[in-house]
């Protein structure tokens, strides 16, 4: 496995933590540790702060001109395609991911996205425009309106995907010509520390990109400090309450993206193969591990049996086991705790009277590690705790429908509207009900925006606040500006 720093990364060097205290980072295949980084104090957390809020005010990165930026961020991107095998191994060590995981969405498409961003996002981007001439009780005016960087952004990403979720953060905070304070999650913080090595080889200037580690005190500190004007959250409905509300005492800027229970509609004249795969592919991807995965089947009751056999089929062919295994198909969950909690909304769901017809326990021969066998449940009634809770884990419901009303009021019936699915032969039906979902994205037969830089990311409802990914998640960084003047 590659080598990183064990150290903070504050106002453009690798620095050691106040405290003499560090946190162990555990192989969820293993239960090893195979990392001991730094537990950033509050001083270390109060020092990052301070150096993007001196790199905003006092350096030159939010004056550059945009094209100057983007060169910076080509530079960064290079270096990282460069590193990629490194981030892989990083990702399936930290993150329990499997190999094709680890290569494509935790990697690869983050690095995408930020040659995206450099080479087609800020070229095109209306940075500024003209403002029509107006009449007003001093004459005619006519202006400029002009997009400006926020400020000092704190940016909080989630353990599952750790380095996808800092990137999809960070490169639209750089390309406005923001500074950031990043804190990964403290189960995953490895492959984040890199990124100093990334602003370094890029030449971004000191301040501008400052990465600690730490807990729940040091996200306190990120979002009340009156000198960061902007906080990116992505993690549970729960914490991000709780970030709204410490950010709300200073009135600063937040993006949410949270919790899911998305729902998979599958009509009578679907293609059951690819239903049957998106279903698999929600269960299993990064063992269940994913806000956005659809983890609700709402199926036609007239191939309500077809389907849910194909998808056990499918289920017991699923290999478990470590994910360093080029032959392994689904890895572990990241913790006991959330092994603990997910085999807890399993028993809750038979205890509700809903049928486990794949899985429901842990997989023999895996004395280590912290597995759960892909798991489905039939018999579900769509106001049963199993329908309406996240289970960030490998656990899918199939829910019956006999009218496209019918469907669209279930997958509805939710508190979160992340993403969704439709699957049928009748497209335009489908595009009907995909309008009438209440949800931030949704795939027709499997073509959703996934991964695309071209696409939106983001939820209604409790799924969050705002929008990531290419031009929105660049939109969500910049402020607004009117300057006019007289008409002579």
């Amino acid at each position: 496995m590659t080598t990183f720093s064990s150290q903070l990364y504050i106002d453009g060097r690798y620095t050691d933590g106040d405290s003499d205290t560090h946190v162990a980072v555990r192989n969820p295949a293993t239960e090893e540790t195979i990392a001991e980084v730094p537990q950033a104090s509050l001083a270390d957390v109060r020092r990052a702060i301070s150096a993007a809020r001196r790199a905003f005010d006092e350096g030159p990165w939010a004056r550059m001109k945009p094209a100057e930026r983007a060169a910076i961020l080509l530079r960064m991107a290079e270096e990282m395609e460069r590193r990629l095998p490194d981030l892989v191994d990083v990702n399936i060590a930290e993150a329990g991911s499997v190999r094709w995981v680890a290569e494509s969405i935790q990697t690869a498409v983050p690095v995408a996205h930020l040659r995206d961003m450099a080479e087609r996002v800020i070229p095109a981007f209306p940075w500024q425009r003209p403002m029509d001439p107006a009449i007003g009780p001093l004459g005619v005016s006519q202006g400029q309106l002009r997009r400006e960087p926020f400020g000092v952004c704190a940016l909080i990403a989630a353990y599952n995907f750790p380095f996808f979720l800092s990137m999809i953060k960070l490169i639209p905070a750089l390309a406005a010509g923001c500074t950031a304070v990043l804190k990964p999650a403290p189960l995953t913080p490895l492959e984040s520390l890199l990124i100093g090595d990334f602003a370094d080889a890029a030449g971004l200037p000191p301040g501008v990109v400052n990465v600690v580690t730490g807990d729940v005190e040091a996200g306190r500190e990120l979002t009340t400090s009156p000198l960061v004007d902007l906080v990116s959250f992505t993690g549970s409905d729960t914490v991000g309450r709780m970030v709204y509300g410490q950010a709300a005492a200073s009135l600063k800027k937040v993006v949410l993206e949270l919790g899911g229970k998305s729902a998979s509609i599958v009509r009578a004249d679907a293609d059951l193969d690819g239903a049957t795969r998106s279903a698999v592919l929600g269960i299993t991807t990064h063992a269940g591990q994913g806000c956005s995965l659809l983890t609700r089947t709402i199926v036609h009751e007239s191939v309500h049996d077809e389907l849910v056999s194909r998808i056990q089929a499918a289920l017991a062919a699923v290999r478990v086991g470590d994910p360093a295994d080029a032959s392994t198909t689904m890895g572990p969950l990241i913790s006991e705790a959330q092994r603990d909690k997910v085999e807890k909304l399993i028993r809750t769901g038979e205890e509700e009277g809903a049928r486990i017809v794949a899985g429901g326990g842990r997989p023999a021969g895996l004395d280590k590690g912290f597995f759960v066998e892909p798991t489905l449940f039939t018999g579900v009634d769509n106001a049963m705790t199993i329908a309406q809770t996240e289970f960030f884990g490998p656990v899918g419901v199939i829910v019956p429908f006999r009218t496209d009303d019918e469907a669209v009021r279930l997958a509805n019936d939710s508190a979160y509207g992340l993403s969704g699915g439709v699957w049928s032969a009748d497209t335009t039906a489908a595009y009907e009900i995909a309008t009438r979902l209440r949800t931030g994205s949704v795939a027709i037969n499997g073509g959703g925006g996934g991964v695309n830089p071209r696409a939106a990311f983001g939820g209604y409802k409790q799924s969050g606040l705002g929008r990531e990914w290419g031009e929105f998640g660049l939109d969500e960084f910049l402020q607004t500006k009117s300057i006019s003047w007289a008409a002579r």
